[in-house]
């Protein structure tokens, strides 16, 4: 399809949207046009950051997320100060499905070439394998989901937010204080002669930063990507009778229930969802990038990497979007437990890809 035709296809659906849904759903579409975009236009990979980080010593990519960290969350704490009310952070509870669920998801999203947001703006290139991904994900998001109150019940504690804790000064003190040791420590690993700057890549991440920002003033809660996938399951298996969700914990409570019963569109993780693979589609026509032809065997660890992203994701309560991106910029304590066990999952994740000849 050409640019022109996409173009005016992606304005009538926002049109749609602001007519006949709300204007709030048609901005917030256009916020996920943008970030998808950005996401495909600067090939802004969290899985990639991290792998050529592991593999090359290229702390270029790991430098970029930390900066959209650093914007987002200077943005973010002061706003959730000052709208108590009507801003929500993105907070998880520490538990033993953070610490499973997180190590997983780092380990499979290196073998699968993609997170939530990666799997999203992927399949919206045209990517065989993320295209193929992103139906399982949405399976695997759902049924971890179904069974999270038997994985808390393994032990978890309360959310724990800084910016509750301790006020916005203090939270963007520490988080400042944290992304300054992280950077620290990436540059010691990668020595000082490795590439640590991209023009390309910490122009997307301020981007990114400013589009995360517009969606939690307009959504009124962080940038997700997750609960998206396992609504549009979930919708599916109730609408078949497969799935009973007033006799599930965590789809029996009220705003999940009345998500199922509601048009996906009025969900905003779903709405931006659909803007960011709007947004990769848009930079494809011009920008599509070659992909290496897999084996059935590839095929195989591909899907089921898949399936355990969806799956962990849930258990971990989001991923590098829902969880560190707007769990760390919002002061969310189990953002930072995330990033660390995902890493060490992707240290295991980056030799498994390499086995199996991705």
């Amino acid at each position: 399809m050409a640019r022109l035709p996409l173009t005016l296809l992606m304005a009538a659906f926002a049109i749609w949207l602001a007519w006949f849904v709300s204007l709030r759903q048609a901005i917030l579409f256009v916020v996920g046009i943008g970030m998808g975009g950005v996401l495909a236009g600067a090939r802004f990979g969290f899985t990639t950051g991290w792998r050529r980080l592991i593999e090359e010593r290229d702390a270029s990519g790991v430098m970029a997320q930390l900066l959209l960290l650093a914007v987002a969350a200077a943005c973010s704490i002061p706003l959730l100060a000052m709208f108590p009310g009507d801003l929500a952070a993105a907070l998880g509870p520490p538990s033993i499905s953070l610490l499973i669920g997180a190590f997983v998801f780092g380990a499979s999203m290196q073998i699968a070439d993609g997170c939530g947001s990666g799997t999203l703006y992927k399949a919206g290139l045209g990517i065989p394998l993320n295209m193929g991904i992103l139906p399982v994900f949405a399976l695997g998001s759902f049924l971890g989901s179904a069974h999270l109150d038997k994985w808390l019940a393994l032990g978890a504690i309360q959310p724990v937010g800084l910016v509750d804790l301790y006020g916005p000064t203090v939270a963007l003190a520490l988080t400042a204080l944290g992304l300054v040791l992280i950077a620290f420590v990436v540059r010691r690993w990668s020595g000082s002669t490795a590439r640590w700057y991209d023009r390309k890549l910490f122009i997307g991440a301020v981007l990114l930063a400013v589009l995360a920002v517009l969606n939690l003033l307009i959504a009124g809660q962080p940038w997700g990507v997750v609960y998206g996938f396992g609504l549009w399951f979930a919708k599916i298996a109730t609408a078949t009778g497969m799935f009973d969700p007033a006799q599930n914990a965590f789809w029996s409570q009220p705003g999940n229930f009345n998500a199922l019963s509601q048009t996906v569109f009025l969900d905003v993780t779903s709405i931006t969802n659909i803007g960011i693979m709007a947004g990769a589609l848009w930079i494809s026509v011009r920008k599509k990038p070659a992909a290496e032809p897999l084996s059935n065997r590839q095929w195989l660890i591909g899907i089921v990497a898949g399936f355990l992203l969806g799956y962990s994701s849930r258990l971990a309560f989001g991923c590098n979007v829902g969880a560190m991106v707007s769990g760390i910029s919002t002061g969310s304590l189990h953002g930072w437990i995330w990033v660390v066990m995902a890493f060490g999952g992707s240290l295991i994740g980056v030799r498994l890809r390499r086995r199996y000849g991705f």
